[in-house]
């Protein structure tokens, strides 16, 4: 609030000063209720006018000179009351969009509020409460109930139950078993619980939201520098309308009627607390949108250009077949597959182990074990001698013929997995599409964007085999990353482009286009940093919901503008015929203001079609 204390001394003087001359005026003494008047509003305009000289040094006009006038011309005629009630109106309404602004951001001061300053760790079996710098990747911390994560790392000990809701608006704590991965910013909801360290706070999700955040609140929306343009026509049209006023009827008062009625303009409220309203609102459903400028080009997209692998599929293989053989039962292959698998870091097995521990399946730890690098793993469990990995490599450690290999669909994975000796089933591993990915390309399709286009790196046969049925209008596939780049450059010419990404490959593309989009719950830091929406939870469907909610804030914005300045426009017009009073004008115009405002915070309370609600599936929230 130190920003806004001088506004608030501003307002308080000219309130006195305007309450001070109404009390002198009934007791009669009317000069010193016009002293007392000059003495409220002198303040404002001296304030008003070095206001006005800084903007003229960043060649900016704004429409501050059509209130600095209009109290001037008053003071000069002796309208000391009606100066009075345009500076308070001033004050007060500059006041007031600082207030708005305020609460419109609430939602991105709780973000910045979170941040924790220190962690737990664990050494030589003793806790010791250390700066969050001197957090480093291996350590082990406790996260205590109700303690903020303060940075990412692995569940290490029992089960976690965080809540998600800051990062991602859901309203119901995620279960997150040992091994899966927390996110820092989310607070531990259920008991203590140890985590393993990934990164350090600087490197992790966490911080850099919060990076992200700061640079939203300073960013300023090319629309509000539209809006600063507009202001130079008003501003010529209100000067217009007052000289006529004065020329035709030779009454300056009028003038100065008109003049008081259009200061200050909507333009200058409605936009920036639209902007930004919506701003909070796309964060609290986890969309974080850099600025108001990528928010108001969010709602004039027209061509959507998506990445495959990890954006519009999972980006981790699932298991959609197993195939089992020699009288295994398929839970049989897989338990066996994935308790082996438990020693080795590759994501295919690491992907084995996480659908095992889904289904429930004990997981024993093996014995003897001896991993081939990018081939396979063998071991011991339950006193059977396992092998896993690919055919070839599992065939080489059987006793007879490995049987047929089995058939997989193009852009499929399959796992061999041999016992005794023997071959005992496949698992058939794929990267699906991402829940909800359908629908949301239906949901795009509703809001105006017209043509949606796939661009990967990926073989021809694999993309069109995944994208089946989702009707994109092209596919691109083979792509390098300068490819992706002239694809986007490409598609600019029908119109303002959206990219969705989420790896470093995805990076130039998403900086080349008119909005880039990166998947941050998993993604790289690299597409984060050059995207200007960075989507924190793993739901593709965000991005329409994103989109939904940056259309209806540009929406209410330029619904406040019209009606404002047609109600200005209208007041300026009667006060020029002699129907309002410089101090019925200023009365007016402060109504309009406050109406402007109040329709802008209504972005606060966007409530997009099927926002969600329910918790993530397990699979994603471990993400």
């Amino acid at each position: 609030m130190g920003a806004t204390r001088p506004g608030t001394l501003l307002l308080a003087v000219a309130l006195a000063g305007l309450g001070a001359g109404l009390v002198l005026q009934g007791g009669g003494r009317a000069d010193l209720a016009h002293a007392a008047w000059l003495a409220g509003s002198l303040p404002v305009l001296a304030a008003l006018l070095a206001e006005i000289g800084r903007s003229l040094l960043r060649r900016e006009v704004g429409l501050d000179i059509v209130a600095a006038l209009s109290m001037s011309a008053a003071m000069l005629l002796g309208e000391a009351l009606a100066a009075a009630i345009v500076a308070l109106m001033y004050s007060g309404g500059t006041f007031l969009e600082a207030f708005a602004e305020g609460r419109a951001r609430r939602e991105m001061r709780d973000l910045l509020s979170r941040v924790p300053r220190t962690a737990t760790r664990h050494i030589d079996g003793r806790l010791e409460e250390v700066a969050l710098d001197a957090v480093a990747p291996g350590d082990r911390l406790l996260i205590r109930q109700g303690d903020v994560v303060p940075v990412d790392g692995q569940v290490a000990s029992g089960t976690a139950f965080l809540d998600t809701s800051p990062l991602t608006g859901e309203s119901l704590p995620v279960r997150l078993d040992r091994g899966a991965e927390a996110l820092s910013g989310a607070t531990n909801a259920g008991d203590a619980f140890d985590l393993v360290a990934l990164r350090g706070a600087r490197d992790s999700t966490y911080a850099g939201i919060v990076r992200l955040v700061e640079e939203a609140q300073r960013s300023k929306a090319p629309m509000s520098r539209l809006a600063d343009r507009w202001s130079l026509g008003f501003l010529a049209v209100t000067v217009a309308i007052a000289f006529a006023a004065w020329w035709f009827t030779g009454d300056p008062v009028r003038a100065v009627a008109v003049l008081v009625v259009a200061t200050p303009c909507p333009l200058i409220l409605a936009v920036p607390v639209a902007l930004v309203a919506g701003l909070s609102r796309a964060a609290h459903f986890g969309v974080l949108v850099k600025g108001a400028g990528p928010l108001e080009a969010m709602a004039r997209i027209r061509t959507l250009v998506l990445d495959k692998t990890g954006t519009l599929t999972d980006g981790r293989p699932q298991i959609v077949r197993i195939d089992a053989r020699g009288g295994m039962a398929p839970d049989d292959v897989l338990r066996l597959a994935a308790a082996l698998d438990q020693v080795s870091k590759h994501p295919v097995a690491q992907a084995i182990v996480q659908a095992a521990r889904d289904r429930g399946l004990p997981l024993p730890v093996p014995r003897d074990v001896a991993e081939v690098p990018g081939e396979g793993v063998t071991g011991t469990l339950d006193g059977c001698r396992v092998a896993v990995g690919g055919q070839g490599f599992v065939a080489g450690q059987l006793d007879g013929a490995a049987g047929d290999p089995l058939d997989a669909a193009p852009g499929a994975v399959t796992v061999a997995v041999g016992v005794d000796g023997r071959m005992a089933g496949h698992l058939v591993m794929s990267d699906p599409l991402r829940k909800g990915a359908a629908g949301m390309l239906a949901r795009l399709r509703g809001q105006g964007i017209a043509r949606i286009l796939l661009a990967t790196g990926d073989r021809d046969d694999v993309a069109r085999r995944v994208t089946q049925g989702l009707g994109l209008d092209g596919i691109r596939a083979g792509l390098t990353p300068d490819g992706k780049v002239l694809l986007v450059g490409a598609e600019r010419r029908n119109g303002p482009v959206m990219m969705v990404g989420d790896g470093v490959n995805d990076a130039p593309a998403l900086a080349a286009a008119d909005v880039g989009v990166a998947m941050g719950a998993r993604g790289a830091a690299a597409s984060a940093e050059a995207a200007d929406v960075v989507l924190l939870v793993d739901r593709i469907d965000r991005i329409a919901l994103g989109v939904d909610i940056a259309r209806r804030a540009r929406a209410i914005a330029l619904q406040s503008v019209a009606a404002g300045i047609g109600l200005s426009v209208a007041g300026m017009i009667a006060a020029a015929l002699g129907y309002l009073t410089p101090v019925q004008g200023a009365l007016i115009q402060e109504a309009i203001d406050v109406a402007v405002i109040l329709n802008a915070l209504r972005a606060l309370r966007i409530a997009p079609p099927e926002a969600p609600s329910t918790p993530f599936p397990q699979h994603e929230a471990t993400a």
